[in-house]
């Protein structure tokens, strides 16, 4: 682990004190279970995904027990910040800032920037760690961290016709503030977060929530 993954990794169990992360044992044998288990999650979530529908978490193997995690970005330009639909098709009109799931075996800020450029065809850096967000579905199990980032845009501009290889993100918003308490935008402090000056507070933990849906 470099010294910029270990710093957002103390900072993140930092914050979280009261989270419950489930330890699973280091063997080759178990590796490669969860390996294969999660290539079957990722296939029945992308079949979801293309067919419309919100993949809701009782579609996902119960062998993984921990919480899914998550990388966002907050990405501010001409004061007004990007966002995403969160589901297929615009489900509930709900937006969120860009990002997804962490892979195995790549740092939290390259998953990020893979993730921003899949979802928008934009470039971006990675910065400090300003937001942490956790919610669930009590009746699922399914539950998910998100680690949510202050970026920089380097390259690239939206383009209506950018194709999401998840199927996922269809729509694309620059939103500033005060369009933002129009729109249905989860977390419910990522407005108050992204617009606040860079540095000025520590990464703020928004309580564990009942997932929309």
């Amino acid at each position: 682990m470099d010294p910029m993954q270990r710093g957002l990794f103390q900072q993140s169990i930092g914050l979280l004190e009261q989270q419950v992360w489930y330890k699973i044992p280091l063997s080759q044998e178990r590796d490669h279970h969860l390996h294969q288990t999660a290539k079957t999650d990722l296939a029945r979530f992308n079949k979801l995904a293309s067919q419309g529908k919100h993949p809701h978490a009782e579609t996902m193997s119960p062998s993984i027990q921990s919480p899914r995690l998550a990388a966002r970005a907050i990405i501010i330009h001409n004061d007004r910040l990007l966002l995403v639909n969160a589901y297929p098709k615009h489900h509930l009109g709900l937006w969120c800032a860009p990002g997804g799931g962490v892979e195995r075996g790549s740092s939290i800020p390259d998953n990020l920037i893979r993730e921003v450029f899949e979802e928008t065809g934009l470039t971006i850096t990675v910065g400090e760690l300003a937001l942490i967000n956790e919610f669930h579905d009590p009746k699922s199990g399914f539950h998910q961290v998100d680690l949510i980032f202050r970026c920089t845009l380097v390259k690239g501009q939206i383009d209506p016709d950018w194709k999401d290889i998840a199927g996922v993100v269809s729509k694309r918003k620059w939103a500033s503030a005060a369009e933002m308490t129009r729109l249905v935008v989860k977390p419910s402090t990522l407005s108050d977060v992204a617009f606040a000056k860079a540095g000025a507070n520590a990464a703020l933990y928004d309580p564990l929530e009942v997932i929309l849906n």
